[in-house]
């Protein structure tokens, strides 16, 4: 198994009026809608304490999450040993079996006011655990199973430790942020990491108002992110709720898979009405080249190039990029065309390597391999086809989950068919 080490995180490309417009609305809302009517955070240092049966791997990303959070966002935060009942954040490990049976469909959450999964058992559906009565925050818990492949481990533990520090909410018009739903960045990256640096900066306090706070990002934004300018909040382009829902429904597991397909073109066809030529009408694209795979391809490609095409016209928006090329290298692959299946596989590499995410990293290097195959270069083919192995063991788990994608790839290929 490989795994990563910190590398370069790149600094927000936008304008500091964008990202406290971001700011307020991650802030000062929540997922389902609701409002917040105050700031929340610790105020003072920071415990931390893992729980529950961790995996080493998870201990070991566990460490370097901590580390980037004292360096990167500046927040006093420690490791504390597990028998520490007053830490401020415990995360526990537990099965997901356990997980689902409880909050179906979660991979992963965090819970105001308990310390342990049976603590919130017993509070879920009282006051204790409403984050609208929450003005200060004191001890907060984050549930994770043990039993996923480790990139799944160490994606929950990005986002759901930020969110029990920071915001809670998720905005689809964020690019480079994991305070997103549409799960392309997996780690905090640089704009999570200024939005926490904000969120406990010494301008700000628990108790604040949306507008107490929006008087102050300004000039705090300015100080923390000189590159971004300053200025009020920019209203941001509005998300009409007829396209969260469609979004939602072409994600979600509930519908059948031509609900899913229906449902993904009318978020396309909402993006365009909007006029949108931005990540919204991008991911509304992906959604529906990904449901038309096997039923319609000339649809499915047609979705995925325009949406590489907006991808790669927006800044900071490779690993995105990265996700369509995956689909159109494997399609080239398919039809036999090795160096266009390399030139895309090798164009790619780069920002998936730089976000981490070893399951698609993985993949891109087995149909590498397969296209170098083709080319009759099968000393070189089988070296990254090792080095894929590798990745995917991170990425998927199971030694059955990685031969299972490592049969799935080589049976694209024309020399495997039959």
């Amino acid at each position: 198994m490989k795994a990563f080490t910190s590398g370069r995180i790149s600094a927000p490309a936008r304008p500091n009026s964008q990202i406290a417009a971001d700011f307020l609305d991650l802030s000062f809302e929540l997922e389902s809608g609701r409002t917040l009517p105050v700031l929340s955070r610790f105020e003072g240092p920071i415990t931390l304490r893992l729980t529950g049966r961790a995996p080493a791997i998870l201990d070991n990303d566990l460490t370097q999450l901590v580390a980037r959070l004292n360096t990167e966002a500046g927040i006093d935060i420690t490791r504390v040993a597990s028998s520490s009942s007053n830490a401020s954040i415990t995360l526990e490990v537990i099965s997901r079996n356990a997980l689902q049976r409880l909050v179906p469909g979660a991979a992963c959450f965090v819970a105001p006011n308990v310390s342990s999964w049976s603590e919130y058992k017993a509070a879920r559906r009282s006051p204790q655990t409403d984050w609208t009565k929450l003005t200060q925050r004191t001890r907060m818990a984050v549930f994770m199973p043990g039993d996923v492949a480790p990139q799944e481990m160490r994606d929950c533990l990005h986002e759901e430790i930020a969110q029990a520090l920071g915001p809670v909410n998720d905005l689809y018009r964020l690019s480079d942020s994991v305070f997103n739903d549409d799960n392309f960045h997996t780690v905090l990256t640089g704009f999570d990491m200024l939005i926490l640096r904000a969120y406990y900066a010494p301008e700000l306090k628990s108790g604040m108002t949306r507008s107490e706070v929006a008087a102050k990002l300004p000039r705090l934004l300015a100080r923390l992110n000189p590159a971004g300018g300053s200025g009020a909040p920019a209203p941001a382009s509005p998300t009409p709720h007829a396209w969260k829902e469609a979004i939602e429904m072409a994600l979600g597991g509930n519908a059948t898979t031509g609900q899913r397909r229906a449902a993904a073109r009318h978020a396309v066809d909402i993006a365009r009405a909007m006029d949108w030529r931005d990540t919204r009408l991008a991911f509304s694209l992906f959604a529906l080249g990904r449901l038309s795979l096997g039923v319609n391809s000339d649809i499915a490609l047609a979705s995925f190039r325009e949406a590489e095409a907006i991808y790669q016209g927006l800044p900071g928006n490779e690993l995105q990029a990265a996700h369509m090329g995956v689909q159109l290298a494997a399609h080239a692959l398919s039809l036999g065309n090795a160096n266009t299946a390399l030139r895309i596989v090798d164009e790619h590499l780069p920002p998936v390597q730089a976000a981490q995410n070893a399951a698609l990293l993985a993949t891109l290097l087995m149909i590498k391999a397969e296209a170098m195959d083709l080319q009759g270069r099968d000393v070189e083919a089988q070296l990254v086809r090792l080095d894929s192995l590798g990745w995917a063991r991170y990425g998927f788990g199971s030694d059955i989950e990685v031969g299972a994608r490592l049969l799935e790839i080589a049976a694209i290929s024309p020399n495997n068919r039959g």
